[in-house]
């Protein structure tokens, strides 16, 4: 039988089609995944996976292997927890968010609710990726997206609108009086080279606004908005706030949003629970703190 490690670095190499993301999602390199599928190729004596350029494609076998391998790994740790609720042992609260989303709205008031359930063991995994709850084992997720792909048994915290906002001391040198003035500023772009979030990216809300052909002094893009922020805090550019995320910031004056105008992507937060994990007694508490935080925006 290949070892349980082998199993694991498998079915994540087959389900991300990639040895890089399963290396990221196991917090092992590429090279140390792919000598794992390696070794476990030559033990079966069959190839799993066709490796094209840049690409990964399962092989007859490795598709039906894939299927055992999730069946094992989603079994084992069924039986696991199931174990650890007979012993006693608390069971952590586990949950996945957005990177975003964490660092900026859930953390900082994370310390309201383990200060009322000191008890309970929160875990976190900030991750760009949709995970399947019931397979990683995971209670809760908190997604962002239109309604109609959140699920039946999705609780809505609040929606969102994006709008420009900048530090107070931007607009000493340059102020923005109208969306037209951002063309004698640096605006701080979201590096989305797919076009998958076309709701922040400045096309958009210069549209919106009616500048569509505004040319901006500078642009400066990064891959993330946990990182946009602090880059409009520090005073490199102009970002595109999102109306959950900065309002705390606003509040404290760090940052300013200077125009009226916003863009209403139709798009809102949800916390999804997981089916084996809604009837917990913490998750059903979680929930409703989360709730309780949401309406004091």
């Amino acid at each position: 039988m290949p070892s349980l490690d082998l199993l694991t670095g498998f079915e994540a190499a087959a389900r991300h089609l990639s040895f890089t993301k399963a290396g990221e999602e196991l917090f092992l390199t590429q090279s140390a995944v792919s000598r794992q599928i390696k070794d476990l190729e030559e033990q079966l004596g069959v190839a799993l996976f066709h490796r094209r350029h840049r690409a990964l494609v399962l092989t007859d076998a490795g598709q039906q292997f894939y299927a055992a391998a999730a069946q094992v790994i989603t079994t084992m740790r069924t039986a696991t927890e199931r174990l650890r609720a007979q012993s006693g042992r608390k069971r952590p609260l586990s949950l996945t968010t957005t990177h975003s989303f964490a660092a900026l709205w859930l953390i900082p008031r994370l310390a309201g609710f383990t200060r009322t359930h000191p008890g309970v063991d929160v875990r976190i995994t900030a991750d760009t990726r949709v995970q399947d709850l019931e397979r990683d084992g995971l209670d809760l997720a908190i997604r962002h997206g239109p309604a109609a792909l959140a699920g039946p048994n999705a609780v809505r915290l609040f929606g969102e609108r994006v709008f420009p906002v900048c530090s107070p001391k931007l607009l000493k040198a340059n102020p923005l009086r109208q969306p037209a003035d951002l063309k004698k500023h640096t605006l701080l772009q979201y590096d989305d080279p797919d076009a998958r979030h076309p709701w922040l990216h400045w096309k958009t809300w210069l549209e919106v606004a009616g500048v569509p052909e505004l040319r901006p002094a500078a642009t400066l893009s990064l891959s993330g908005f946990e990182q946009i922020i602090p880059a409009a805090i520090a005073g490199h550019g102009v970002a595109l706030g999102r109306s959950p995320l900065v309002k705390d910031l606003l509040a404290e004056k760090k940052l300013v949003a200077p125009f009226k105008t916003a863009a209403d992507p139709a798009r809102a937060y949800f916390v999804i629970p997981a089916t084996a994990a809604a009837g917990r007694a913490e998750v059903k508490d979680f929930i409703e703190w989360l709730k309780a935080e949401a309406a004091k925006r």
